[in-house]
């Protein structure tokens, strides 16, 4: 099972980037975000809230949440947006009451449903890591936590290519905590931060 905010110094960065790119934001331009390997949608979710508490109004702003898995049933979970408490560990109470409408219907365990302002950003969808990928425009962050550490080596040579040509040229991939790439610069990265990688410049 994913967690909100695991990992909460990517979150973090994620902010970081986002303030570097809200002028351009609010002169027009888009920001574009994947979660890959989504599990249950909390990674997504985390990412949009974070972005909210910085800016309120950044569902007003072109910024879009890809959110992606191979399993269609973690798919239909994060499409549902109806969580058990016990998933919502590492959420504080104030963003719960903000950001999801509580549910007593369930009378084994209150539930949470997302709000529009969240789901309203972020789009889910079915998709293996290893094949096809659909997507024409690239993307200003990417997260990837926990997938690769599932591939050997081999596959993950084949992956990081694809990675580094699906992010635009200043973008950020965020990696899990037990993952890494060897020789980034092979495959033309360079590690800016704890699994943490930015393209390489020219």
């Amino acid at each position: 099972m994913s967690h909100f905010f695991r990992e909460n110094h990517h979150f973090d960065t994620l902010v970081q980037e986002f303030e570097n790119r809200l002028p351009a934001l609010r002169a027009g331009g888009a920001m574009r975000i994947w979660s890959a390997g989504c599990s249950n949608g909390q990674e997504a979710l985390s990412a949009a809230i974070s972005l909210l508490e910085h800016t309120p109004d950044a569902a007003k702003l072109d910024i879009r949440i890809l959110a992606t898995d191979i399993d269609p049933e973690v798919v239909q979970f994060a499409r549902n947006g109806i969580y058990p408490e016990r998933f919502m560990r590492g959420v504080p109470e104030g963003m719960m009451t903000k950001y999801f409408v509580k549910d007593h219907s369930d009378d084994t365990e209150p539930h949470y449903k997302v709000r529009p302002i969240l789901s309203d950003m972020i789009r889910v969808n079915e998709l293996n890591l290893l094949s096809a990928w659909p997507m024409t425009k690239r993307f200003d962050v990417i997260f990837c936590r926990n997938v690769v550490i599932y591939f050997d080596a081999a596959t993950q040579s084949r992956l990081w290519p694809r990675f580094r040509e699906a992010l635009s040229p200043d973008g950020i991939l965020f990696l899990g905590h037990s993952e890494r790439i060897s020789e980034p610069g092979t495959f033309g990265f360079e590690c800016t931060g704890p699994t943490t990688y930015r393209p390489q410049a020219p």
